[in-house]
């Protein structure tokens, strides 16, 4: 059935782009802080939390860059059921 030409709705391209915090999901963004603060303020190991949160944080950008819904692929990906069991 065809939509009648005069019916027009505007979308929004907020409503369409995901939320990003330093170019990357602010979920990934919440995550890597909390796990970089936790090794370096936790552990006192601040020389080891630096470059695994820049490294985590780069690699971040580079699939953002790329594919902006990367971390829902992820999580859909991590929840689904195997098919063959094994």
């Amino acid at each position: 059935m065809a939509e009648p030409d005069d019916i027009a709705v505007p979308l929004h391209t907020s409503l369409t782009t995901p939320i990003l915090l330093a170019g990357t999901p602010r979920a990934f963004a919440i995550l890597n802080v909390t796990l970089c603060a936790a090794i370096g303020f936790g552990l006192r190991q601040l020389w080891l939390a630096l470059p695994i949160g820049l490294f985590a944080h780069g690699i971040a950008v580079w699939l953002t860059r790329h594919d902006a819904w990367w971390l829902d692929v992820l999580k859909r990906h991590l929840h689904e059921k195997p098919f063959y069991e094994a």
